[in-house]
């Protein structure tokens, strides 16, 4: 059976050339950071991104040209397979003592960025066919575990960072499929209660607020009831979950808070990335003149901090260039969202432009000293290959929603 080929008037180009330019913006930023390297592998790392470009073109090709039907039935497929290769490299890497990748010769694969298309496919097919209401505990619970599961053995590896992109895909889902503002609060009020209860006086300010909220809400006096208890036992295990971080997880969070307290190591990354972008004012400082990569006062600045490179060679204006192609991709995959006629096909484009937005928002307020260093790339710029086919696979998604929006 011949493969239907997408043709060219059926083509969102405009939505593809905004990817393109940030991927190209991203070669032309890994070039930089390394430029003047000592090493001459990492020299060459803009060389490798080049080659996973033409791999996730490729990857994005086979997306648009497979029915829409193929993702809508082999979700749950999917999202089996790659729960047995999140437990596979678990099982491998106590063995090699690298539990993230998969290294296959000179490629290494990284499941996990691969199981936010797979939790994507299957919370969209979950929703889209259930038949409970959106605030029904069944719904949210099932939904929970689907994305419960992953998250479990992707926190074994441990990546922290990347475990946090699937609960804010699931609370941008839940909303997406109906659930009030004011139950979407109710579900996460525990998280708060957990953060609050850091300082006494913050936890019994949040817990008059939800006192409130639950009085003028009315969402039934044994549910309130309900939310308030667990809201204190969230509060109450704040200090068994943080003995239970691991040294280098507390160290990111105080670091957040002062970046000061340890400028020489700890604090030492996020301090030089203020400094880079600080320094490039609005114009920049010019490509491949930027002091802190030449000099390379600036850690790991070809992949989570490239949009330090950004900001200092570039200044300003080069990052508000890289904002607006963000943006234009973020308003285009929610347009196409909202005007998909299949509630499955709705679902994955919301989910993709939600993926696409919190690594962005994280990424960008981690290089700014505005949010813990997570170790999130940023979409399409970012050195790292399983990364950018993920990004493209993402792309893929929204350009077959569009192609086939009027389908069922």
């Amino acid at each position: 059976m011949a493969i239907p080929v997408i043709k060219s008037y059926e083509f969102d180009w405009k939505l593809v050339a905004a990817a393109m330019l940030l991927s190209l913006f991203g070669l032309l930023l890994i070039f930089s950071a390394q430029y003047y390297s000592d090493d001459p592998g990492a020299r060459d790392f803009y060389i490798k991104q080049m080659i996973w470009l033409v791999i996730a073109l490729i990857a994005f090709a086979i997306v648009v040209n497979l029915p829409q039907r193929f993702y809508d039935f082999g979700a749950y497929i999917f999202y089996a397979v790659i729960v047995l290769l999140l437990i596979t490299v678990l099982l491998v890497g106590a063995k090699t003592g690298v539990s993230r990748w998969f290294s296959i010769g000179p490629i290494n694969f990284q499941p996990s960025e691969f199981a936010k298309v797979a939790v994507l496919l299957a919370l969209a097919r979950y929703f889209a066919y259930s038949k409970l209401p959106p605030e029904s505990v069944k719904r949210l619970f099932f939904s929970f575990i689907i994305v419960a599961v992953p998250v479990a053995l992707i926190l074994k590896q441990p990546d922290l960072g990347t475990s946090l992109v699937f609960f804010v895909l699931l609370f941008s889902l839940w909303f997406f499929s109906g659930l009030s503002p004011l139950y979407l609060f109710l579900v996460i009020s525990p998280l708060i209660s957990l953060v609050a209860a850091f300082h006494w006086i913050a936890w019994v300010i949040y817990l008059t607020i939800l006192l409130i909220i639950l009085i003028f809400g009315r969402p039934g006096l044994l549910f309130s009831v309900l939310m308030t208890i667990i809201n204190l036992a969230f509060g109450v295990m704040t200090p068994l979950v943080w003995n239970k971080l691991a040294e280098y997880q507390k160290m990111r969070i105080l670091i957040f808070l002062d970046p000061g307290r340890d400028p020489h190591r700890a604090g030492y990354q996020i301090i030089q990335s203020i400094i880079s972008i600080g320094s490039g004012g609005i114009l920049g400082k010019g490509y491949l003149d930027g002091s802190q990569t030449r000099l390379e006062y600036l850690p790991v600045r070809h992949t989570d901090f490239v949009f330090s490179v950004l900001g200092e060679e570039l200044g300003f204006v080069g990052g508000l260039v890289m904002l607006i192609l963000f943006g234009f991709i973020l308003i285009r995959g929610m347009r196409i969202a909202i005007k998909c006629r299949s509630m499955f096909m709705g679902m994955v484009s919301w989910g993709a432009v939600t993926i696409i937005f919190f690594q962005m928002l994280v990424n960008l307020g981690m290089t700014l000293g505005l949010m813990p260093v997570t170790g999130l790339p940023l979409p399409f710029v970012s050195y790292g290959g399983t990364s950018l086919v993920f990004f493209w696979v993402i792309i893929g998604l929204l350009v077959l929603a569009d192609r086939r929006w009027q389908d069922y």
